[in-house]
């Protein structure tokens, strides 16, 4: 299995390097979703390969990398939407005619890539400052990617995604920082900032040096999350760059960026500090879920309404976080998967739309369903799988989140989880509604873009559905490991 996760650590530096020489955009393209969906099947096999490994532990160079269950299940979300990116992107490029489209297109699949190697070494890092370092890496190639499209409205967005994103990893920065300061006299002066020897020295640090650590490293890296009020880059930077880094961004960047909030969180915890951490995750849950709640009543773009979603659904898993508990701990973890598929496949579809309509304004789409008759279903089933309806996989995350609620007696927040949960779903459903079903425009040419923009949602709605209907038993028990990691942190 350390070859495995060596292989998910190179393949897409080779593909970067591959896309960026290549002169042929039909051979990048091909080998660029071919590579992906490579990295996509190494990911489910070292996902099945942590939870059989002696302690369910891989690790390769010398424990430079290590992956447990619970950076295992943000592995596998990283796979999920990075191995069918480029596949979507291949028809999305299709008939593009900008004048300078073969510059485009390299630098294009090379920093999707870029991005998606960062996304992929993060969770699989033990040293808390070279995971703080590829988290950074997250901010630069996805800020390059926001603003590849060259318009005004995508340089501005990701100027600002670079000035909030890379303020907010300062003070992440100094949480690492901080974090290693409290270990200085139980580690001595010079020692690495492995979690593995943090964990394990938890019990013996400075209680209040470690909370002060995780309240900078929240606030720093939950800027990264999309939390309430440090998310002000995000619906900017997911709906002004172009549809397959918005999947991106969404499905898997902002799960990243939690897994790092997670690890510092789990130290915390085991210094006595739980309760006040928990109190942390509540309160910036309940903010981050009502404000985006609210927003997402008022939009007009349909990118930015799925760009508040998010900011809805990282809210969520941090609530349920804070709830403890296995059963929520175990739904928060699948809800993280669950989200990356269905948030990639509504992206996927929204990209589609925008592509055949020219448009990201609500009331100008009308009638997809009878434009688009492959993407229309599709694009409906991923809504209502994102408003949380059965028999899809939200439905189970949430629904396991809010039982788990309910045994820690948590019933005003699990309240709040329900009635702006709500909220969002008729959101949603009230905006594109009218968007699938209205009467379509006599104008609008009739047909799907490209054919390979309907798989990668069609691939996304196996995994959507089918965790709805159950959940695989190799997939159970990853999860309960990973949950298991959060014990003693109630």
């Amino acid at each position: 299995m350390s070859a495995v996760l060596i292989l998910i650590a190179v393949i897409p530096l080779v593909l970067a390097l591959l896309a960026a020489l290549s002169e042929s955009r039909r051979l990048t393209g091909l080998v660029s979703a071919a590579g992906a969906l490579v990295v996509l099947g190494l990911t489910m096999v070292l996902a099945v390969g942590v939870t059989d490994a002696h302690g369910h532990v891989v690790t390769a160079l010398d424990g430079g990398l290590r992956l447990d269950p619970l950076g295992a299940i943000f592995l596998l979300t990283v796979g999920l939407v990075y191995g069918l990116t480029p596949l979507y992107t291949i028809g999305y490029l299709h008939g593009d005619e900008r004048p300078n489209l073969p510059v485009f297109h390299r630098n294009f699949f090379s920093l999707v890539h870029l991005f998606g190697w960062s996304m992929l070494t993060a969770p699989c890092l033990n040293n808390l400052a070279v995971l703080w370092i590829a988290v950074e890496l997250t901010t630069i190639f996805s800020a390059l990617l926001v603003a590849l499209e060259g318009t005004d409205t995508s340089l501005e967005a990701a100027w600002k995604y670079v000035l909030i994103a890379s303020a907010g990893l300062a003070l992440a920065l100094l949480g690492v920082v901080l974090l290693y300061y409290a270990g200085v006299s139980t580690l001595g002066n010079s020692y690495q900032p492995d979690w593995t020897t943090l964990i394990a020295a938890a019990p013996h640090l400075s209680s209040s040096l470690v909370r002060l650590a995780f309240v900078v490293a929240l606030i720093g890296f939950g800027t990264k999350v999309g939390l309430v009020p440090m998310h002000t880059w995000l619906p900017d930077a997911h709906s002004e760059g172009p549809t397959p880094v918005s999947a991106m961004l969404s499905g898997a960047l902002l799960a990243v960026a939690l897994y790092a909030v997670f690890r510092v969180y789990l130290i915390a915890a085991r210094t006595g500090a739980a309760d006040s951490a928990r109190g942390l995750l509540l309160g910036f849950g309940i903010l981050t879920l009502v404000t985006a709640a609210f927003f997402v009543l008022r939009q007009r773009n349909y990118k930015r309404l799925l760009a508040y979603s998010s900011v809805e659904n990282m809210g969520l898993l941090t609530l349920a976080t804070a709830f403890g508990g296995p059963l929520a701990l175990y739904g928060m973890l699948l809800h993280v998967i669950n989200h990356g598929a269905t948030k990639s496949m509504v992206f996927f579809g929204a990209g589609s739309v925008s592509r055949r309509y020219e448009t990201r304004e609500i009331d100008e789409v009308s009638g997809i369903i009878a434009v688009m008759p492959y993407t229309g279903p599709l694009l409906l089933v991923a809504v209502l799988a994102l408003g949380g309806l059965p028999p899809f996989g939200m439905f189970r995350s949430e629904l396991l989140m809010l039982t788990g609620g309910l045994t820690q007696g948590q019933y005003a927040p699990v309240a709040v989880f329900l009635g702006f949960v709500s909220v969002l779903f008729l959101g949603l459903m009230f905006y594109f509604t009218r968007m699938i079903w209205r009467p379509a425009p006599s104008t609008t040419a009739r047909g799907e873009v490209h054919g390979l923009m309907v798989v990668a949602m069609a691939l996304d709605l196996i995994v959507v559905v089918g965790l709805g209907l159950g959940v695989p038993p190799p997939l159970n028990s990853l999860l309960q490991q990973a949950a298991g990691l959060f014990g003693g942190t109630r």
